[in-house]
């Protein structure tokens, strides 16, 4: 029967075989936030809802949008009180941390991974692709941008070191660019600023900075090529730190201040022959541009909050230093800045790219096909570091009001459809890039940042998650990937969204819900890319596996009454009767022997009384015959102390024969 048929005033005697009906079919979903199209998409497969349970202060917050997303209908509300203590066999939260999944059942499935930090935050995705190597050949430099925890020692080591190094290549860029202006121009000129400080403007050797940039790329590719490996670590330095601290003081005058300096061709050839080396083996040399501009992002925190961007090496060391909880806690990453994208009407922009994971052994991932570009209100310039040139966020770019200056092509919303795009692409002729280079490029970008993470999420059957990935552009439209978001905004915020939004979440539910009856379902948009082998784990895999225990303690040991090797073979449980070796007794000091008229030998040696049987250490009487002048025979029952009065009786009878033959 449908659902539409029941009246809303039901009998009671229905109730019991409706529940029984929604049960059985396993249709009763449970919905978190404001995600109307899920709602209607599943209540439009015959599935009711059960309110999802959450604390007052929750309530009171989403209470209201969530009356005014909810169905009117009377209907929906009878059904969804007939199942409110029924399991719910599917959820779809905007939080992963609403529902354990330790607790749900095999067959209730669940729209968030466990443990996914590992690539949804900035921290883990930068930690996380270095390990690329271990699972496939490709390199993550030519995909993502370089990037360090400033946090980790090591890691600010070498931050340090790549900029010092990328402030050599942009002073060797900025001789080339400024060589091509004055050619483009025709006339010679030196290079100036004539809104610096006159004691800024002073003349530098151009010659020593060129020839300090030029020897530290030097070791840098012979670093790459494993040439050095034979060289001694302090030959290896090419400057010390007061040198370096110098040089990067000359490069802030000459690029950033525009201090007065005398060009030469002869140091141009020189900076070009460099460049050429450098572009063959540095893949991100194409994006690093003259300013040596970074990017420092809070490691786990969404929508641009927090984001800035800086030049000066102590800046970006003092942003970080000043808060001692994220210097704890290893969240801020700073990572190299695209100083040359791809612009659109002179506006920087990025792509966002949906993508869906459906399982984790084998690794599974869908491709959406469409995807929708985002676009910053103020024109693209390198002159200022402020957020509304730099940040295409849709959360920072609502609140500003768009630029004049800004080319008219440009909506206003800031956003544009990929049809849009590749319009724009097409009236430059590039319009075959699209699926030639950036749409590969973002897939391979995906599944790379995906293989790095599989064995760290926890792994669930019934699982899927939505993700949102953002790519950057550059010139040659080769995509870099800069962040993967877990749940991703749906909400129709512009006319873009509100169409994209929709279509995401109804596609998701194809290929989750109705490709599992049917395998040749409709999956919409979504595309398969990729689908690992199946790998086979053990049941249990103990990374603090520990074992724990005390020794046992051995109880205070009684004076024996045979030799040690009589007492291990009981212990063993050989209870055979052996004949005893005779018990050795210590010779008599040499000055006694010597006042006797005796000599400390074998042969003169007392005589040693030969041990008791076996039979002795049971309940019975037993019968101790020592080898001594005097023949003692004498029944007694075996215990401990009797035992230890026959020993010491034993042992006194010897010292007074002793005596009496002295």
């Amino acid at each position: 029967f449908e659902l539409r048929e029941i009246n809303s005033d039901i009998n009671v005697t229905v109730k019991p075989s409706l529940v029984i009906l929604l049960t059985q079919m396993h249709k009763v979903f449970s919905v978190q936030g404001p995600y109307p199209v899920i709602r209607a998409a599943l209540r439009a497969r015959g599935w009711v809802e059960q309110r999802f349970h959450c604390s007052k202060q929750q309530h009171q917050k989403t209470s209201d949008n969530v009356e005014k997303e909810q169905d009117t209908d009377r209907l929906h509300n009878l059904m969804s009180r007939l199942v409110r203590n029924e399991m719910v066999y599917f959820y779809w939260t905007n939080r992963r941390d609403a529902i354990n999944t330790n607790n749900l059942q095999k067959e209730q499935i669940v729209n968030h991974f466990a443990k996914a930090a590992s690539f949804t935050t900035k921290a883990g995705l930068c930690v996380n692709l270095r390990n690329l190597h271990w699972f496939d050949s490709a390199d993550p430099d030519t995909f993502f941008p370089r990037c360090y925890r400033l946090a980790a020692k090591d890691e600010r080591h070498a931050f340090i070191e790549d900029y010092r190094r990328t402030a050599c290549t942009s002073l060797l860029k900025f001789i080339v660019e400024q060589d091509k202006d004055i050619q483009s121009k025709g006339t010679a000129h030196n290079i100036q600023n004539r809104k610096q400080k006159k004691q800024e403007l002073k003349q530098l050797a151009l010659s020593q900075l060129i020839d300090t940039a030029l020897k530290v790329c030097q070791e840098y590719l012979e670093s790459l090529e494993h040439s050095d490996i034979d060289a001694s670590q302090e030959a290896s330095q090419t400057l010390t730190q007061e040198e370096w601290a110098e040089f990067v003081k000359s490069y802030y005058l000459v690029v950033h201040g525009g201090a007065q300096i005398k060009s030469s061709n002869n140091f141009v050839s020189c900076c070009k022959a460099m460049l050429q080396r450098l572009e063959k083996v540095s893949p991100q040399l194409s994006i690093d541009g003259v300013q040596n501009i970074w990017i420092i992002k809070p490691g786990a925190k969404s929508r641009g909050r927090g984001i800035k961007c800086a030049k000066r090496l102590d800046q970006i060391l003092r942003l970080v230093d000043v808060d001692p909880v994220v210097i704890k806690d290893s969240k801020w990453v700073v990572q190299k800045y695209i100083e040359q994208p791809l612009l659109v009407h002179g506006t920087k922009f990025d792509v966002r790219q949906w993508f869906l994971v459906t399982d984790w052994n084998p690794l599974t991932v869908w491709f959406y096909k469409k995807c929708y570009v985002r676009f910053s209100t103020q024109p693209y310039s390198l002159d200022t570091l402020d957020s509304s040139v730099h940040l295409c966020n849709n959360s920072i770019q609502k609140h500003l009001r768009p630029s004049q200056q800004r080319h008219r092509g440009i909506p206003a919303d800031n956003m544009w459809l990929d049809n849009q795009f590749r319009a724009f692409l097409a009236s430059q002729d590039r319009e075959a890039l699209w699926e030639t280079v950036v749409v590969p490029g973002m897939k391979k970008a995906v599944i790379h940042a995906l293989q790095t993470a599989q064995d760290l999420v926890e792994s669930r059957k019934n699982t899927f998650e939505l993700y949102g990935a953002d790519f950057m552009l550059g010139q040659d439209l080769h995509p870099w990937l800069i962040e993967i978001n877990a749940s991703p905004t749906m909400a129709p915020s512009t006319s873009v969204t509100a169409h994209l939004c929709a279509a995401v979440q109804e596609d998701t539910l194809r290929v989750v819900l109705d490709r599992r009856g049917d395998r040749t379902a409709n999956t919409g948009d979504f595309q398969l890319i990729y689908k690992q082998v199946s790998v086979e784990v053990p049941q249990y895999i103990g990374i603090n596996l520990l074992v724990r225990g005390v020794t046992i303690k051995r109880p205070c040991p009684l004076p024996p009454l045979r030799p040690s090797y009589h007492l291990a073979a009981k212990r063993r449980g050989l209870h055979k009767e052996k004949d005893p070796a005779p018990e050795r007794v210590t010779p008599l000091p040499k000055m006694l022997l010597r006042r006797a008229g005796l000599r400390n030998n074998s042969s003169e040696a007392l005589p040693s009384p030969p041990p008791p049987p076996l039979e002795a250490c049971g309940p019975k009487q037993v019968e101790l015959t020592l080898n001594l002048p005097t023949r003692v025979n004498k029944p007694v029952p075996f215990n401990r102390a009797s035992q230890f009065e026959v020993l010491s009786s034993r042992r006194a009878e010897v010292s007074n024969v002793c005596l009496d033959n002295i």
